[in-house]
């Protein structure tokens, strides 16, 4: 840091098993488990300075721009949780970010946007002390409740779940040293479908929860899955990963088609490449599958063992399905 500068980065994640509905402030109603990512990240850099009043000045720029939405929410956060940002008061703060990844590849950016600012701003709170990332991880759940994991390396658990005494709804916690190698060596290719703005929001979804049928029964099955899910990462068992990655993804779609009003966000191409995964895993045995997040792209994941077979396979009969052939090659974040 210098010149009352800071610059950080934080990545982005991808949940295997799906935190969808939510309730009080940004509380999850049930626990979720997710990878964090290397190569999707935001960067943030926040210029400040002391301005001798009492109030808090920001401009923000997104990937050189202005961008008078995105300032509106930050403001709105900082003015609902001020009692957490203090000391801001009196300084003048210019807020730029850009993500590694194209705006227009359709993949979310809140998780790695809004944790990088909070990183920042802590950053200014504690000078050239370690951050306190529980901390992190608590305000930025408040600003977008996926950012809560994308504090930690590796993989996450965020919400209170019986087997992890020191899990919590209020931040995430790192579950990286429970984990079996194999896991830790896990690829994330992200399989552009399409590059349009979600019909439907996510915030609009986690809403339409509140209603739904089968609500009780999702978050019953998340809270199994979860607990399931640390046996099978703690014991290396990528069968069982299978099992509960894909079964999580497909709810997730189920429940959004079965609300009312209803919606689908998959595609016919999210539809066919599915089933080339499948048919892959089936002809060749490699422990390959998939998980979709709340849109149309494919989070293709696998170990680092079959990563050349797998490049192979997406060349020859994946990418013809992708938006301009587009796919992003990503990994667990060690």
């Amino acid at each position: 840091m210098n010149n009352n500068q800071i610059i950080k980065r934080s990545p982005s994640n991808i949940a295997i098993v799906k935190y969808w509905g939510k309730h009080g402030n940004q509380l999850p109603n049930n626990p979720s488990i997710s990878f964090t990512l290397s190569n999707c990240f935001t960067e943030t850099k926040v210029t400040y300075n002391e301005n001798g009043t009492d109030s808090t000045n920001m401009e923000f720029y997104f990937e050189g721009k202005e961008n008078p939405a995105f300032k509106s929410k930050i403001e709105k956060y900082l003015l609902e949780n001020e009692q957490h940002f203090s000391f801001l008061k009196g300084l003048d703060l210019k807020i730029e970010s850009y993500n590694s990844f194209p705006h227009s590849s359709g993949i979310a950016s809140s998780a790695s946007s809004m944790s990088a600012l909070i990183m920042c701003l802590l950053a200014i709170k504690y000078q050239d002390e370690p951050i306190d990332l529980q901390e992190a991880s608590f305000l930025s759940r408040l600003a977008s409740g996926s950012a809560a994991r994308s504090v930690y390396p590796l993989m996450t658990v965020w919400g209170e779940t019986p087997s992890l005494p020191s899990s919590s709804d209020e931040f995430a916690i790192p579950i990286g040293d429970m984990l079996h190698p194999v896991f830790k060596t896990y690829h994330d290719t992200i399989l552009i479908v399409s590059s349009k703005e979600k019909s439907v929001s996510s915030r609009a979804g986690h809403s339409l929860m509140n209603e739904h049928p089968m609500a009780e029964m999702r978050y019953a099955t998340a809270r199994k899955n979860t607990e399931d899910l640390l046996t099978i990462l703690k014991q290396g068992d990528v069968e069982g990963f299978i099992r509960i990655a894909e079964a999580e993804a497909n709810q997730l779609h189920d429940l959004m088609a079965t609300s009312t009003p209803s919606y689908t966000l998959k595609e016919p191409n999210t539809i066919n490449i599915i089933n080339k995964i499948l048919e892959f895993r089936k002809d060749t045995g490699l422990p390959v599958c998939y998980t979709l997040d709340a849109g149309p792209n494919v989070h293709l994941l696998y170990p680092d063992s079959c990563s050349e077979q797998v490049h192979d396979f997406i060349e020859k009969e994946l990418k013809d399905y992708c938006f301009e052939n587009k796919y992003i090659e990503d990994k667990v974040l060690r």
